[in-house]
């Protein structure tokens, strides 16, 4: 075990870039950094989350999987921003659709982050707080998502604790009031990189839509979110690869 090591990652925190990109799947994360960077080393494996770093066009990146759900995301962004130094994250992920407009493979990012769970309530607000993204980040990605001709959507997002609901309408009411999609993790992304002080982005592939019924295999969520890669990895390289802006 590493001497900076918790319990969720065996590593130092030179082992991190400044930018991580994290899916929720361990073989997407997998995926991403053996088809995108250079000289990618794995730097973590506890409990089989892998996190890798490498660099993508020179400039450094990492990829580690966050797991599903806002407990683990909470963990592994709080370790990467206080213990580990990282300076931003990039959720890469999936989302089910809520709105007509919305696609599938449609990209989506997250400008605020609605939720049902209460994970915000630990910081002791007395309120709601509304997360939100980083704002560069966001500009950033959707400068590449334009570049790049890929359909995508700016909004809010639902991040659920509970995938299998008893009540399905429930999601469909968020819809209603123009929320875009829902996953499982954006909104304990931006509320640890808010306190922290650091960047947070959620950009989501819809894999299926909860109006239609359409859905994506699973083999298409792990590898063949291509578009969504792209536009994070050419983010992270013009903010953090001296790429021109």
């Amino acid at each position: 075990m590493k001497e900076h090591a918790t319990p969720h990652i065996d590593a130092d925190p030179g082992d991190f870039a400044p930018v991580v990109l994290m899916p929720g799947d361990p073989i997407r994360a997998n995926f991403l950094a053996k088809t995108y960077l250079e000289g990618a080393r794995l730097v973590n494996n506890v409990r089989g989350v892998q996190g890798y770093t490498g660099s993508y066009r020179g400039c450094p990146v990492s990829v580690m999987a966050s797991g599903m759900g806002m407990p683990s995301m909470a963990i592994y962004s709080h370790e990467l921003y206080h213990m580990f130094g990282v300076e931003a994250i990039i959720r890469v992920g999936s989302a089910g659709g809520l709105r007509p407009e919305v696609k599938l493979r449609d990209l989506v990012f997250g400008m605020g982050a609605s939720t049902d769970s209460a994970l915000p309530d630990q910081f002791g607000l007395h309120g709601r707080l509304a997360p939100l993204c980083d704002y560069t980040l966001l500009r950033t990605a959707v400068g590449e998502a334009e570049r790049l001709h890929i359909p995508y959507h700016v909004g809010n997002l639902l991040s659920s604790d509970i995938f299998y609901r008893e009540d399905g309408e429930e999601s469909l009411a968020f819809g209603r009031m123009g929320v875009l999609a829902v996953e499982m993790e954006a909104a304990a992304l931006y509320t640890v990189a808010a306190r922290a002080g650091r960047r947070a982005l959620a950009l989501c592939t819809v894999s299926d839509h909860l109006l239609t019924g359409e859905a994506l295999s699973s083999d298409a969520r792990a590898t063949g979110f291509t578009d969504m890669m792209e536009v994070a990895l050419g983010t992270a390289l013009r903010l953090y690869g001296g790429a021109e802006q």
